[in-house]
């Protein structure tokens, strides 16, 4: 009993240890989405808070520790959003739809939060202590995409044409491209995205015979 007993104090005591940076990086977000990483530091954090400098500094070691900690928990959030709507879908429209309206809701509402991952994302490529999380985020973006493919797929009846990885690639370029036309004023981006996606998605699920994809003046031509 004795020894059961002072195994579970340590472990308490590292469960409120983790509860409170988690609670300390989910404050953190809307400073850290606004300012971005080279221009914040724990000192800015903790004035645009409710949390003193000191207290940053005993839940973290540095910036990169909190910067870290706060996008993880947001990106766990971000892998489950069309999940919803990924198993409730019967049909390619309802699933198409429904993903393509998730995704332009999220360009308007948490554009901050998108620009930090992708500022983080390229400060990876200079900072080492980045990039193992980010190469485990961006893995789980892939599946996330994936899994709305593999879903579309299944309701078309066709299979896909195109890797994970690649599929990937294009959604998160196209989406990569609107979210800085948006934060820049364009009115149009959102749309003109979701357009792209939408033309995307149906290049890469197997296609009707290439005959049937010509435009129509030049299939007149190649049955003459």
């Amino acid at each position: 009993m004795g020894s059961q007993r002072t195994d579970r104090i340590p472990r308490s005591r590292i469960d409120k240890f983790a509860e409170r940076r988690a609670e300390l990086g989910e404050a953190a977000l809307q400073t850290l989405g606004e300012l971005g990483y080279a221009r914040t530091s724990l000192r800015e954090i903790a004035q645009n808070s409710e949390f003193s400098h000191g207290v940053l500094h005993y839940y973290f070691s540095d910036k990169v520790d909190l910067i870290l900690c706060s996008v993880r928990q947001y990106k766990a959030r971000c892998v489950t959003r069309y999940d919803e709507v990924t198993s409730q879908a019967t049909s390619v429209d309802e699933l198409m739809d429904g993903f393509l309206s998730a995704l332009g809701e999220t360009v308007r509402t948490e554009a901050p939060m998108h620009r930090l991952w992708y500022d983080l994302r390229s400060q990876a490529l200079f900072e080492p202590a980045f990039r193992a999380d980010v190469a485990e985020l961006d893995k789980s973006l892939e599946a996330m995409i994936w899994r709305i493919m593999s879903r579309l797929s299944e309701l078309a009846k066709k299979p896909l044409e195109v890797q994970p990885a690649a599929i990937y690639a294009m959604l998160d370029g196209l989406f990569q491209q609107c979210l800085l036309k948006h934060v820049c004023g364009d009115a149009t981006a959102i749309s003109a995205m979701q357009e792209q996606v939408r033309w995307t998605v149906s290049q890469v699920i197997a296609a009707p015979p290439q005959s049937a994809r010509l435009p129509r003046r030049r299939r007149a031509l190649a049955a003459a």
